[in-house]
């Protein structure tokens, strides 16, 4: 696909400013500092208000689930979305389910691309970020510099560029006192953190090797419709671009890369991998792949095995485990020793983490505590998006390579309405370029 130069002067400090980004900002958490948490507003029983950016499934199911939050008022203040009938939809949804708790008049019911700057203009304390993710790092820089606490959904960034922009204003957020969360919900799940503290422990002695899977059937298309730009066309089908979406291993499969980062305690150093489109090769199915496998290494030589396939009738599974000396786990509760005997298990309930994330950082405000969950939210999208650039590419990709890569995928600060031309456009058969394995450039 069409890809820019990302015009920024200091490219050649680039690798020091990611490892200094990584010493500030890693473990997320610890960015809450004594001081820092002091000085922040603490809400106690006061009201929090909330703006919404990004109106579809899960904006509209973040925006419930912060509203199921109790130890005192919240308010829904502001909404923004590029479409109308979205914003819509998820107003109704929401009042439907909180009615008391929606105050947003037709006079802060923004549409368009600029919506988020209207949200941002508004009152309100927290915003959801939850549009496709190409336009994270855009919005997340935004939401920073008006002084917003921030929940937004992953992945963060669909490129390198994305990436740096949202660790470098994941310090500024720490430098202003804000709170950032990102929708890696598994981090908020009783069960997973159960099993991630005992396998870190030693239960199972030395970790040796992780396997990951986000194998599915699939997700929604929606075809073009007679009078649409193509810019429409794209950001309602938006899941099938890479601007966009970054690749269903971006946008799904990070959930399952990122439980493997946060048990290793650090991101990987390399991948290679294989995929293609095996049977979701239609008009209406964009540029992305239907199915990857790659074989990530740690810096300590762990290897991480990740598979993630959208393809129907064949085998799913969605799970994360390990191997150790002693034995092995699956990472949503359960540990065995080597001869397959139960040693540990969560037992029922402990997930539900969609609403406990929630929770979790709604008490935080409340106490004023700080969060800040940025540095691993963009290094686990890099890792989804190392895998990518691994299938498409058939190399061995580095990460120091692709997060300081010059190849801007998602250039969204340069698109103001809908009839703007996206990066990629299709040919006089309505076909978009597909990755080549062996003569794709992806760093």
């Amino acid at each position: 696909m069409p890809q820019q130069p990302v015009d920024n002067k200091t490219n050649s400090n680039r690798r020091d400013f990611i490892k200094k980004s990584s010493l500030i900002v890693a473990g997320g958490a610890a960015l809450t500092s004594a001081t820092v948490a002091q000085g922040a507003h603490a809400y106690g029983s006061d009201e929090i208000k909330i703006g919404l950016v990004g109106c579809g499934g899960r904006g509209t199911g973040a925006t419930v689930q912060a509203l199921n939050t109790s130890g005192g008022g919240l308010k829904l203040v502001a909404m923004g979305d590029a479409f109308s009938d979205r914003l819509q939809g998820a107003f109704r949804s929401i009042k439907g389910q909180h009615a008391d708790k929606v105050d947003v008049p037709k006079e802060r019911q923004f549409v368009g691309f600029d919506a988020y700057k209207n949200v941002l203009d508004s009152d309100a304390d927290v915003v959801i970020l939850a549009t496709p993710p190409g336009f994270r790092p855009l919005h997340f820089e935004a939401a920073i510099n008006a002084g917003k606490h921030v929940f937004m959904e992953k992945p963060v960034c669909v490129d390198g560029a994305g990436a740096r922009k949202v660790i470098e204003n994941a310090k500024k957020a720490k430098e202003k006192g804000l709170a950032v969360q990102v929708g890696l919900q598994r981090r908020h799940e009783e069960r997973y953190r159960e099993c991630i503290k005992r396998l870190q422990d030693g239960m199972i002695g030395d970790i040796l090797a992780s396997r990951v899977y986000w194998n599915g059937g699939g997700v929604w298309v929606r075809p073009r419709q007679e009078g649409q730009t193509e810019m429409e066309y794209q950001m309602r089908n938006w899941y099938y671009f890479n601007w966009l979406c970054g690749d269903h291993i971006v946008e799904q499969h990070i959930h399952n890369l990122d439980v493997i980062n946060w048990l290793q305690n650090a991101f990987p150093v390399e991948a290679v991998g294989m995929g293609g489109r095996e049977v979701r090769d239609g008009v209406d199915h964009g540029q992305i792949y239907d199915h990857h496998f790659v074989e990530y290494t740690y810096a300590n030589g762990h290897k991480m095995f990740s598979q993630s396939r959208h393809i129907r009738g064949c085998w799913n599974n969605v799970s994360e485990h390990v191997h150790g000396a002693k034995g092995s786990a699956n990472c949503s509760g359960s540990i065995f020793n080597n001869q397959g005997e139960n040693l540990w298990n969560f037992g029922k309930g402990g997930g539900g983490g969609h609403q406990e994330e929630h929770h979790h950082l709604f008490a935080d405000l409340r106490a004023g505590r700080l969060p800040n969950e940025a540095y691993y939210g963009a290094m686990s999208s890099m890792t989804s998006v190392l895998g990518r650039l691994a299938t498409y590419s058939g190399k061995k990709i580095m990460m120091e390579d692709a997060l300081n890569s010059d190849l801007i995928v998602s250039p969204v600060d340069k698109f103001t309405s809908f009839d703007d031309t996206p990066p990629v456009v299709p040919d006089e058969n309505g076909r978009y370029p597909i990755p080549v394995p062996g003569r794709e450039k992806v760093v």
